[in-house]
């Protein structure tokens, strides 16, 4: 039996319909400071889409507002405005009735599984737990289903009642993956899935996830700050700074060849393995982040950045399609 391409997988998903999309997602957090009441801008106006059936990867360098992006996704956060269609529904004007509802069809993976898990239920019955919520089949049907989802992470029965403290770093995470899977979602949004575990353990669960997507027909939003990590899983790559999306394209084109000083800067950092590739050159980021309190009127990354010019420090650049498809929000891209 032939497998298909990447590439043609890519292609074939490019013609996908469109399963999540996010428009102008602002999400700001109301601080008191001595200056008076002020808004911390997490999210800054990020739009996207996502098709059935690829891996979208967020990466950007911690405080970047992925992990809040994610949540509003799935409205685990609402927006401040803006607004997230599901296929084609608009959940964040949805009731929290029919949000209820619509929440079988995405989930979300946590980083921190130890942390997500109660520490007083056994294995069974958290993957059991969604089942029993939303009322899906008897309790013989919930428990057998249960048990093959345990077997579908690689869990044999002698797991079932084990409780969180008595698995591994790699094991909590993969029951986290058997709960999300419980409703038989459409999408996950997976949030640093794999940055609490060693280099091994992150390889097994990256190829249990690309296992379950192509078994299950899912839909990823795969966040993290290491993009190597995120080239290895995604489809294509959304790259954030302080809460806006500044670069977004297919995955080895983008990592191939960035368009933005930002992500330009994020490949430099990844360690080269083969001692006989190319040197890349490594770009250190000088000058501070700016506050996500009070935001540059020009582009946010225009302190930091080694190509700077003054129509950088006075004018924000819009994010906008390039040659090659690429979206960039730079005024001077790299190698254009």
């Amino acid at each position: 039996m032939t497998h298909p391409t990447q590439d043609a997988l890519i292609a074939n998903r490019g013609e996908a319909p469109v399963l999540l999309e996010a428009r102008n997602v602002v999400k700001h957090f109301p601080i008191r400071t001595p200056q008076g009441k002020q808004q911390v801008q997490a999210v800054d106006g990020v739009s996207l889409k996502v098709r059935a059936g690829e891996t979208l990867g967020l990466v950007g360098e911690s405080g970047c507002g992925k992990s809040t992006f994610g949540r509003c996704l799935v409205r685990l956060l609402d927006v401040t405005s803006g607004q997230v269609f599901y296929d084609g529904e608009d959940i964040t004007a949805m009731s929290r009735k029919d949000l209820r509802k619509r929440r079988m069809d995405f989930q979300m993976v946590f980083q921190d599984p130890y942390a997500s898990l109660n520490p007083r239920r056994r294995a069974a019955a958290t993957v059991e737990e969604p089942m029993r919520t939303h009322g899906l089949g008897t309790d013989a049907e919930i428990k057998q289903k249960a048990i093959e989802l345990l077997s579908v992470v690689g869990f044999d029965e002698s797991f079932a009642n084990r409780y969180p403290h008595e698995f591994s770093g790699g094991q909590r995470q993969r029951l986290g993956i058997a709960r999300a899977l419980a409703l038989q979602p459409r999408l996950l949004i997976a949030d640093e899935p794999v940055s609490a575990l060693d280099v091994s353990i992150q390889a097994q669960v990256l190829n249990l996830l690309a296992d379950l997507q192509d078994d299950n027909k899912l839909t990823y939003v795969f966040i993290a700050h290491d993009l190597a990590v995120v080239h290895h899983i995604s489809d294509r790559i959304g790259v954030m700074y302080l809460g806006e999306l500044v670069e977004l394209g297919e995955s080895t084109a983008l990592y191939n060849n960035p368009r933005h000083p930002y992500t330009e800067a994020l490949l430099s950092a990844i360690p080269v393995i083969d001692t006989e590739a190319e040197v890349r050159e490594r770009i250190v980021l000088t000058g501070d982040l700016p506050s996500p309190i009070n935001k540059p009127p020009g582009c946010a990354f225009a302190a930091r950045c080694r190509y700077v010019q003054d129509v950088c420090i006075k004018e924000k650049p819009l994010l906008q399609i390039q040659s090659d498809g690429r979206e960039v929000a730079c005024h001077f891209p790299v190698g254009t």
